[in-house]
């Protein structure tokens, strides 16, 4: 599985990125599409996840103002990042999930800056 993550970039807080993951190659058996990001000095955490079936998962940080949703059809995850805030600033990182850590795909991260 590649994963090709884009569409990070430097905005002012409150304004909105949608991030963009595309996937190729055989992608049976991976059972869920997730966003992580990773701050500086921090590990990897994962923000938003979304099952074959649609079912979305978020971490309390970005409820409300993050939205993971995917096109089946096309192989692509996106990330919808809304009133971004300064603590948003990160590398994010696409990953497709066999359901367990030796399964797991990570594309390239793509950069968000966050400006107050």
């Amino acid at each position: 599985v590649q994963l090709q993550a884009s569409g990070g970039g430097a905005v002012q807080g409150g304004e909105s990125l949608r991030l963009s993951c595309a996937a190729s190659g055989n992608m049976f058996g991976i059972k869920l599409m997730a966003w992580y990001r990773l701050t500086p000095g921090s590990q990897h955490e994962l923000i938003a996840l979304i099952t074959t079936d649609g079912r979305t998962v978020y971490v309390d940080a970005v409820k409300g103002r993050f939205t993971i949703s995917k096109d089946s059809a096309k192989n692509m995850v996106y990330l919808q990042m809304n009133n971004l805030k300064s603590e948003d600033t990160a590398i994010y990182y696409c990953v497709a999930s066999g359901g367990t850590s030796s399964d797991d795909y990570w594309g390239q991260g793509t950069v968000v800056t966050v400006s107050s």
